[in-house]
């Protein structure tokens, strides 16, 4: 009999103030009582052990003050950089935000003006375009192209889109929603884009540690022409499954770009979560290391279940996936319009993805779907998909 991973529990989060499932039914009308919540992006898993054992400890100290002397936490930051991705870190380079979509706002703050131009490489995470809009920058659309079913950079198109109103690239390392970790050489061609255009490059790499078989990451700090003008993004947010303490890491190296950083977080009185703090310092630690190489294991399990059974059925193609645990299905194949195939999957299958249009320029025939769920939802899932769309068999 196979062993049972801790990772095949179900857990019920109805009725936990959980966005994923708790909010299922009003957004997308699949019902609660038998949807699959596949959206949001965050997992269906317990954190570590060790991180559940750190907000114990909170609790049961039961005074939550102010939080100081933040050398561990830092300490751990650095170690794990290292030991995992081989990246050298100082302590007084790391701020610490509330979330990276925060982080985001807050390089939007720093280092841009109203009306500048920000680049994304489309379709990309879907909160980097809100938050530039928000901000009154003006989004500038840079669409990937594909290679062997896989998204590529474009540089020859994307410089000949360049104004010079643009003073700011934000990458998606590894990408999502397609999966991608980008090559030394994919990212030595950002850094030289970045310098050509004389634009600010901001990181976020929030899934690097959620890489799946082979592919190997570096981080764009690695690169060190492009010091001057990076800005690195990391959390234990994603990794750990503990999105809600809304922690997050800005790493500058460079110190002009520091003191910039500096003075916008202290303009908009920024200062860190202390449950934030515990959470992530517990999580990065060789506890810690061992679960994130039990849950990639599993989530590259889910993922090759999961492309094996969309990929049979005609129309319908999962792109390969190199990290994240978000499958991008393109369902373009099926000849069907948007609202037909999100039709079936919605109403006939049941389930909620995210839309692939709000990821920008390129998304349009695409749904993204959350893999970081028990196995069982996934063979659920992949049955209600195969049983949707039956009619093309």
């Amino acid at each position: 009999m196979t062993e049972q991973s801790p990772f095949d529990e179900v857990i019920n989060r109805f009725g936990t103030h959980c966005a994923k499932w708790d909010l299922m039914e009003k957004i997308y009308n699949v019902p609660a009582k038998d949807g699959i919540a596949m959206w949001v992006a965050d997992m269906d898993f317990r954190p570590p052990a060790r991180v559940q054992k750190a907000l114990e400890d909170m609790v049961t100290h039961g005074i939550y003050g102010y939080s100081g002397d933040e050398t561990a936490y830092t300490d751990a930051i650095r170690w794990w950089m290292k030991t995992r991705h081989n990246w050298n870190v100082e302590a007084d380079w790391i701020f610490t935000t509330h979330g990276l979509v925060n982080g985001t706002a807050m390089c939007l703050d720093a280092f841009t003006q109203k009306g500048d131009g920000v680049v994304l490489m489309t379709p990309v995470y879907h909160a980097f375009a809100r938050t530039i809009k928000a901000a009154d920058r003006q989004v500038v659309e840079c669409k990937l192209a594909q290679e062997n079913g896989k998204y590529a950079m474009d540089f020859a198109t994307w410089d000949a889109q360049m104004t010079g109103a643009e003073t700011m690239l934000i990458l998606c390392s590894p990408h999502n929603p397609g999966g991608r970790v980008w090559t030394q050489q994919e990212l030595q061609g950002v850094a030289d884009f970045c310098k050509r255009h004389d634009l600010i490059l901001v990181s976020d790499e929030i899934h690097h540690d959620l890489i799946l078989g082979e592919a190997q990451h570096t981080v764009m700090a690695q690169f060190k022409d492009i010091t001057n003008r990076l800005v690195m993004m990391t959390a234990t947010t994603k990794t750990f499954n503990i999105a809600g303490t809304h922690a997050g890491n800005v790493i500058i190296e460079d110190k002009a770009l520091r003191a910039r950083f500096a003075k916008s977080m202290m303009g908009l009185g920024i200062s860190p979560n202390s449950f934030g703090l515990a959470t992530a310092t517990a999580a990065y630690s060789a506890e810690g290391a061992a679960w994130v190489d039990d849950l990639t294991a599993y989530l590259a399990e889910n993922h090759r279940i999961f492309d094996e059974a969309i990929n049979a059925i005609p129309g319908l193609k999962s792109m390969p996936l190199e990290a994240t645990y978000l499958a991008w299905v393109d369902f373009s194949g099926t000849g069907m319009a948007r609202e037909e195939f999100t039709k079936r999957v919605e109403r006939d299958a049941n389930i909620a993805p995210n839309h692939g249009p709000t990821f920008g320029a390129g998304g349009e025939t695409y749904l993204r779907f959350n893999l970081a769920t028990p196995r069982s939802l996934v063979l659920e899932a992949t049955r209600r998909l195969a049983k949707a769309f039956e009619d093309l068999q």
